[in-house]
């Protein structure tokens, strides 16, 4: 797959196309305990790029979530593995409280 590595500033397209790739690498962290990605249990709440750094703002299941380290650790890791990423910020919020509601469901 062929990716832009400089698209011009500015370009709501690109920047969109970026979110997505994002995003799209956020569905292999999966959390153990539920055995669902992190996307699909509704844990990432916005994705943010500008000029090659990834803002991520997320949540855990709960504040003392014991796989939190691991689940950040493996956002980071996914995350740059895409070449034009510079930096990730992560931000671990608690509002909105994780509910079992934010589950993405399956459509039938």
């Amino acid at each position: 797959m062929t990716r832009e590595t400089n698209p011009p500033p500015g370009d709501p397209a690109a920047s969109a196309r970026r979110e997505a790739e994002v995003y799209r690498q956020l569905r292999d962290v999966v959390d153990p305990e539920l055995d669902l990605d992190i996307v699909r249990l509704g844990l990432v709440y916005d994705v943010d790029v500008r000029d090659g750094e990834v803002g991520i703002t997320m949540t855990f299941t709960s504040q003392g979530c014991p796989l939190g380290q691991a689940i950040e650790a493996g956002v980071r890791r996914v995350v740059e593995e895409l070449e034009w990423v510079k930096a990730t910020h992560i931000r671990i919020v608690w509002s909105p409280p994780w509910n079992p509601g934010m589950i993405e469901r399956d459509e039938e």
